[in-house]
């Protein structure tokens, strides 16, 4: 059996291992320290710039989107080239203010580190001196300490001067880029308007007034101060160390080096995301400040309403989550803090303890009189060198959280810049109402139009859509010449201001071509005018400064000649003369905002002035002084108003249905001034209409005779039309289909419907609805001669809809050829059962003013036939629309 013994140096080979090493051994302690800075160095880009393989940055963002949450903020490549491009607009080049300001940072970091060399050698020999009683050495090495100070202090003091100064420099070199893509200039054109796009065309942005001044505020601040927190501790880790290991040996600090990264590894896996948390706090208080920020805007609205519960519940729910999240950032940091303080000061300085004993404890080459002065002078130099080292990289440690907070504020303004961006070249992220993307609604909203210049107005198949994809008509076609002024009417949500937005370059065009002329030749007087705030003689110049006013030629005096065009010449004296300042949203009444408004047009004397609703709170007198002398100094108008007193300024007419239908003709104020009036003299007797007697058989005309002291040849007659039928659709649809009858492919002669009101009885709940049908059809040659007229026609109509009783009666009048014959109709709809309706409709046809016999019986014959037609086509027309209303319901609520 053999025996196998363990191999073992002998003690002759081991002292001679020892002294080939004590030989070499500042080969060995130069290549360790070497090899130790280049550690240092790769340690701190791979921790600090290390760049992780990310997702793509589309497909984070459309993930987060899809889970409602926050994209995840790291410090990874997204984060550097976000960095990367911001760096470039706030030191823009070597040459640049803040070049500079960063290389003075740098050369008093560096001062600021030799001079902490000095003081921790410097403590050493004090300590020495004590113990060793030279009283004299120790006065000399007190006075070195006096003196080092005055540098010290100046040093520390110029670092937070510089560094407060860069941070300054960063925020407005960085806040005039972002002024000047938000703003932007005239020269913009389309491309400009950013400030506008960004909150009404596209979702991303919610607060950007917060990230302007506030996210680019703490950017820079965390951006200046960065660099400090992370190259100083840096430099401090390699000059620090490099002196340690001169006076302990490389060898112990290689060791403590391996057990320094060690845990501090382990405190990085235990590092929250704080770059999260932090662009997420920025956005909740965002949200909380824009919350205050509306209560103050709508102050008034709010007050009549009564809304106080509501906003204070909205802004409790706002305060409420960015509390919530708070809390959870302060658990994370609680704990966070505590793994980093055991780890960085106590478990690290007792790491460094060991160090600092070994040249007590071990007689290390190249050390000679070592007696106990110098023992204690070298303790005390190790530990203050460890100390600082210590703290140097515990600064690293920290510096990591810094950057991981400066990462939050990087995507906020990176995301502030990428938005305006994508404005400036059109590209808007805009939630969609259902089906926009889909078939004909998809190819219009993936297309783009044509704005050329152009002298007049014109639009040719241009369609007007929303930012949120909803079509409002596919394809309209006008145009304005210079003094046509043109009428433009519809009901609400129609696309009247969408066009005005398109006029002013505010919205994209989908389609067709817009020829219109530079936007400084349009101004918008809206029903309450913007006033900023300035000085009185501001809000009549607005935009212009007194400077531009002065350039121009105008004097004080001209714009109180200005004021007298409106009759507001007395406000300059009332209000405290020109130069005053004011609130004037607050200090003016809504007559006396928009006469401003009005007196700031005919200052600047546009080639076009865009009026919606603009003259609603001014005196019918002012509103035609108004009107005349703005097309006295060649204004063209486009006018957005339902009050006929302003009708027989305008030439023309876009009539809007609400439906995507439209009209565009010329203006006959006199006729529609006269109908206007019929129709109020009709209202009465329209709502009087009783229908004496219905007829079993499904449609008929019955000619009566009325009664009447006149000869029979002149007596008026009068034809009486029933039918009746059923609907196979229940009640609740039949009268939502009512609103989407027109237009129809069958009742073609249907052009217009113009809601002139709607109104719900709180008492009853009944809906009252009013509009006028605008009609074209041909007349007889004869008819036309005879009686004149057109083949525009106009239908008022009245609608009572009874949610209680479960019926629905409309009734309606014609109001074209209405002195010779009257039309009166009454439609009502009752439910048969759950899915069935009767509907049930009785007309009145009759001759109102004596006529031969003979021309009246061809009237009315004339009369009776086209109604007929019409009954058919509309029964037709409905039965179509309900089917369509009905099997969109299915598709929609089928299982997918």
């Amino acid at each position: 059996m053999s025996v196998i013994s363990k191999p073992r140096f002998s003690d002759q080979r081991v002292r001679q291992l020892a002294q080939a090493y004590a030989a070499n051994r500042p080969l060995v302690q130069r290549g360790l320290t070497v090899g130790f800075v280049l550690y240092v160095l790769t340690a701190a880009y791979r921790g600090i710039f290390a760049r992780p393989i990310p997702r793509r940055r589309d497909e984070g963002k459309d993930a987060a989107r899809k889970d409602g949450k926050s994209a995840r903020v790291a410090v990874d490549a997204v984060f550097y080239q976000r960095l990367g491009i911001i760096l470039r607009i706030v030191i823009p080049s070597i040459r640049s203010k803040e070049a500079l300001l960063l290389f003075m940072h740098s050369s008093l970091l560096v001062f600021r580190t030799a001079i902490s060399l000095y003081v921790a050698a410097l403590d050493g020999k004090i300590v020495a001196s004590l113990v060793r009683g030279q009283s004299l050495q120790f006065l000399l090495n007190i006075i070195r300490w006096l003196l080092v100070a005055i540098p010290a202090t100046w040093t520390n003091s110029w670092l937070s001067y510089v560094q407060n100064k860069l941070a300054l420099a960063y925020r407005t070199r960085l806040t005039k880029e972002v002024l000047k893509q938000y703003l932007g200039d005239e020269a913009d054109g389309p491309d400009g308007k950013v400030y506008y796009k960004i909150s009404n065309l596209d979702d991303r942005i919610n607060n950007p007034d917060q990230m302007i001044t506030h996210d680019i505020q703490r950017f820079s601040t965390h951006l200046a101060a960065i660099y400090a927190n992370l190259a100083k501790p840096v430099l401090d880790v390699i000059l620090y160390n490099y002196q340690l290991s001169q006076n302990v040996g490389a060898e112990g600090l290689v060791l403590l080096t391996v057990l320094v990264q060690t845990s501090a590894a382990l405190l990085r896996a235990l590092t929250p995301s704080f770059g999260t948390y932090t662009a997420q706090s920025a956005a909740l208080a965002g949200s909380l400040r824009h919350t205050h920020s509306r209560l103050s805007e709508f102050a008034e609205e709010i007050a009549f309403f009564g809304g106080e519960e509501t906003e204070k519940r909205l802004i409790e729910r706002e305060y409420a989550a960015l509390v919530q999240h708070e809390e959870g950032v302060m658990n994370k940091r609680w704990w966070y803090g505590c793994a980093e303080e055991g780890i960085v000061k106590w478990l690290w300085g007792s790491f460094g303890l060991v160090v600092c004993a070994i040249p007590i404890f071990f007689k290390l080459p190249g050390l000679s009189n070592f007696d106990l002065g110098s023992r204690t002078e070298g303790f005390v130099t190790n530990r203050r060198l460890l100390l600082s080292s210590s703290d140097a990289i515990g600064r690293v440690m920290y510096s990591y959280k810094d950057l991981a907070e400066l990462a939050g504020y990087t995507s906020r303004v990176s995301l502030l810049l990428d938005t305006m961006s994508d404005m400036k070249k059109g590209k808007f992220e805009k939630a969609l109402v259902s089906g926009a993307t889909e078939g004909e609604n998809g190819r219009i909203l993936r297309s783009r139009g044509q704005v050329l210049l152009s002298d007049d107005i014109q639009f040719d198949n241009v369609p007007i859509v929303t930012p949120n994809g909803d079509i409002l008509l596919k394809s309209l076609t006008f145009n304005v010449k210079p003094r046509e002024h043109l009428l433009i009417v519809g009901p609400n949500g129609a696309g009247k201001s969408s066009l005005f937005r398109i006029l002013g370059g505010l919205w994209p065009v989908y389609g067709g071509i817009v020829r219109k002329p530079h936007a400084s030749d349009f101004m918008l007087i809206p029903q309450r005018p913007y006033l900023s705030l300035g000085t009185l003689r501001d809000q009549v110049i607005y935009p212009h400064s007194q400077q531009d006013m002065e350039a121009r030629g105008v004097t004080d005096a001209d714009l109180v000649t200005v004021l007298e065009r409106v009759q507001m010449e007395s406000i300059v004296e009332r209000e405290g003369g020109w130069d005053v300042t004011r609130e004037w949203r607050d200090a003016l009444s809504g007559g006396d905002k928009q006469k401003i408004a009005w007196a700031r047009l005919f200052y600047h004397r546009p080639k076009y002035a865009i009026l919606d609703e603009a003259t609603s709170l001014v005196p019918p007198d002012m509103e035609g002084t108004m009107m005349e002398q703005a097309t006295a100094l060649g204004i063209t108008l486009l006018t957005v108003s339902h009050r006929p007193s302003l009708w027989k300024y305008h030439s023309t007419i876009l009539q809007l249905d609400g439906q995507g239908g439209y009209i565009f003709m010329k203006l006959d104020a006199e006729k529609r001034l006269a109908l206007q009036e019929e129709k109020q003299e009709l209202e009465t007797k329209l709502l009087e209409i009783q229908v004496h007697c219905v007829f079993p058989v499904r449609s008929r005309f019955t000619r009566l005779s009325q009664a009447s002291p006149l000869p029979l040849s002149l007596r008026a007659v009068m034809h009486i039309f029933s039918q009746s039928f059923k609907y196979d659709h229940s009640w609740s649809h039949v009268v939502i289909g009512m609103w989407h009858k027109y237009p129809n492919p069958h009742c073609t002669h249907v052009v217009t419907v113009d809601v002139l009101d709607r109104t719900i009885d709180p008492s009853t709940g009944v809906i009252r609805t009013e509009r006028v049908l605008g009609c074209k059809q041909k007349a007889p040659s004869w008819i036309v001669k005879l009686f004149g007229g057109s083949e525009d026609a106009f239908v008022r109509e009245i609608s009572f809809i009874d949610p209680a009783t479960q019926t629905a009666t409309i009734t309606s009048v014609n109001l074209s050829l209405s002195q010779f014959a009257s039309c009166y109709e009454r439609i009502q709809y009752r439910p048969m059962s759950s899915t069935q309706t009767a509907f049930t409709q009785t007309a009145e046809i009759q001759a109102r003013t004596a006529m031969w016999r003979s021309m009246a019986d061809r009237f009315e014959g004339w009369l009776v036939q086209r109604f007929e037609q019409n009954a058919i086509s509309g029964k037709a027309g409905f039965s179509d629309v309900l089917r369509t209303m009905w099997e969109a319901k299915e598709q929609q609520t089928a299982p997918s």
